[in-house]
């Protein structure tokens, strides 16, 4: 399953925002914005390139004017989460053999979480962070499913195709995985050592 060749970033932040009330991508924990946190994460991966999913009104800030780092605006993010992740795994070059799946509200991935799912690849399609028997983000989506991913319509990820589809995912534990933000006091939770 595991093809070697490079693997990229597909970063999810799009989202309305809701629950935050304001642009939560642009939310600042440790004086750097969640998106850049993201990016951060996934370049300190290894991962190459990284696509950042956003909503098409957002500005790319200076501070993401890196090599790797690809804009990928969706001009509709109120049709969910499954046109982003059409989107981002869509405008994936060729040569890309695997794509981490990561949220842009998740500031807190390390490199060594990616670094992690890299190792496990191997004799499944899927390798997914498992924390307390949930399977979620990051994980890793072989080439040979991406076609999948384009087959997914509404606000859903990929959480109920991988609770559907248990022989095809590799679970990998996390230790603390990650949270993600919801609402502004969040941000005040996480910020810090």
């Amino acid at each position: 399953m595991n093809g070697g060749g490079p693997v990229g970033a597909v970063i999810l932040a799009a989202g309305m925002s809701r629950r935050f009330g304001s642009p939560k991508q642009l939310g600042v924990i440790d004086g750097r914005t969640l998106l850049e946190h993201a990016v951060d994460g996934a370049l300190e991966g290894g991962l190459d390139p990284v696509m950042a999913v956003v909503p098409a009104w957002l500005s790319r800030p200076a501070s993401l004017e890196r090599g790797s780092v690809r804009w990928v605006r969706n001009p509709f993010p109120e049709r969910g989460l499954s046109l982003s992740l059409r989107l981002g795994i869509g405008a994936l070059p060729d040569e890309v053999t695997a794509a981490v799946i990561l949220l842009g509200d998740q500031p807190r991935v390390p490199g060594t979480a990616i670094r992690d799912l890299l190792a496990a690849r191997g004799e499944r399609p899927v390798v997914a962070s498992e924390a307390r028997r949930v399977l979620a983000p990051p994980l890793l989506v072989e080439r040979a499913l991406f076609a999948m991913v384009g087959e997914l319509r509404g606000d859903i990820g990929l959480r109920a195709w991988l609770a559907a589809h248990p022989d095809l995912v590799r679970p990998v534990t996390v230790a603390g995985h990650p949270p993600d933000i919801d609402v502004p006091e969040d941000l005040g939770r996480l910020a810090g050592p």
